[in-house]
């Protein structure tokens, strides 16, 4: 095992903090299934987080047409683009995670695309909601945010699956070296596939667990092959440009005043490498560290950075976060749900376009940015 990490308590008490193997596999694959965030999607696009809708776990993989399931992959994710995520999970101490893993997935991965009808996987998604008590639009509106048009998606995933647009994801508590050259490879030469693998870290002491996700595989190679053909450099004029030909002239104005806003509050603002979409990131730089709360996209929405706040200073705990979102939603038209302060809520252009709405959103922010500041300058 290596050395420890540190916690430090709201008392100022240092815990050092152990790393510890998993229970059982069926343990760290269950984390998985709750948690979806821990395959840290924000590592895997900086620009477009990718968010996890869960399909299955244990999900069937047949080894021919109209066959029955011949394999059987821990779980398949779809994120917000509709690309189909095979995910495999071992532990460090499985023998099979140097070598067999690998072929294991290539065959979930050539199979997976030649025989999985979208109507399998749309029923098993259905399916799930229905044993978690949920309506299948509301899950999407939860993962993916308020106004996705599901025929569409499920158009996105077919065309993803015939193109073999799917990411392949080795997860384990330790990734050997020889597992991660051979994803290195494999995500340089596959085209349009990705392959990587998530490595996630457990760490336990004094009654306290904490998990630590790294993604592997993003080597300098894989991005300059990947990039040229589907990423865009996004600037204010080509920002604005979509937007208002996309969804108008109000829209776009909106997202104007957010933008002259946002220059005089923040340090600096980023633009984003959407292929489809654009965002526009104000960010708050403080002692070398970069803080966000919102992202604007050229589909007339905006991201509340919940899922970023909680790695930093002031909105790391939970009882900050609800504030903020109590805060939020005190503003006509705003409707943030309990659970989403781990996510990254949307919020339509169109609701800030009322001058009274919009100054109360900026209201909102400026509490957070002054606790962000507060908190910063209390911690030196």
């Amino acid at each position: 095992m290596s050395g420890g990490i540190f916690l430090i308590k709201e008392n100022y008490e240092l815990v050092r903090m152990e790393e510890a193997q998993y229970e059982t596999e069926t343990v760290f694959q269950k984390l998985l299934s709750d948690y979806p965030d821990l395959l840290a999607g924000e590592q895997m696009n900086p620009d477009s987080p990718r968010k996890w809708l869960l399909i299955a776990r244990e999900f069937g993989v047949p080894g021919e047409e109209g066959g029955s399931n011949h394999w059987s992959l821990d779980h398949l994710f779809l994120d917000q683009d509709g690309i189909p995520t095979l995910v495999e999970v071992k532990r460090s101490t499985d023998s099979r995670i140097r070598r067999e893993v690998v072929g294991q997935m290539l065959d979930y991965a050539a199979n997976g695309i030649a025989y999985w009808p979208i109507e399998k996987i749309r029923s098993c998604f259905e399916s799930l909601c229905e044993q978690d008590g949920i309506q299948p639009g509301d899950r999407f509106s939860e993962c993916f945010g308020e106004g996705v048009d599901e025929e569409e998606f499920w158009g996105k995933v077919k065309t993803n699956l015939t193109a073999g647009k799917v990411r392949l994801v080795f997860v384990a508590d330790r990734i050997p070296r020889e597992l991660r050259r051979v994803v290195e490879f494999l995500n340089e030469q596959m085209d349009p596939a990705e392959v990587l693998a998530v490595e996630i870290k457990h760490y336990v002491g004094q009654g306290q667990k904490t998990l630590v996700p790294r993604v592997i595989g993003l080597t300098a190679e894989a991005e300059r092959k990947k990039t040229s053909q589907s990423g865009r450099q996004w600037d204010e004029t080509s920002f604005f440009e979509a937007l208002t030909e996309r969804h108008g002239e109000e829209q776009a104005q909106v997202a104007q005043t957010i933008l002259v806003w946002a220059r005089e509050k923040f340090t600096r603002i980023w633009w984003g490498k959407g292929i489809r979409d654009g965002s526009l990131v104000p960010v708050l730089d403080i002692l070398g560290q970069s803080h966000y709360l919102i992202t604007v996209w050229t589909n007339a929405r905006v991201d509340i950075a919940f899922q970023q706040m909680r790695s930093r200073p002031y909105f790391d705990r939970e009882e900050n976060r609800k504030e903020l979102r109590m805060r939020l939603n005190a503003i006509s038209g705003i409707s943030i749900p309990e659970d989403a302060i781990a996510r990254r809520p949307s919020i339509d252009l169109s609701i800030l376009a009322d001058e009274e709405k919009l100054r109360g959103f900026f209201d909102a922010l400026e509490w957070a940015l002054e606790k962000i500041r507060q908190s910063t300058t209390d911690n030196l």
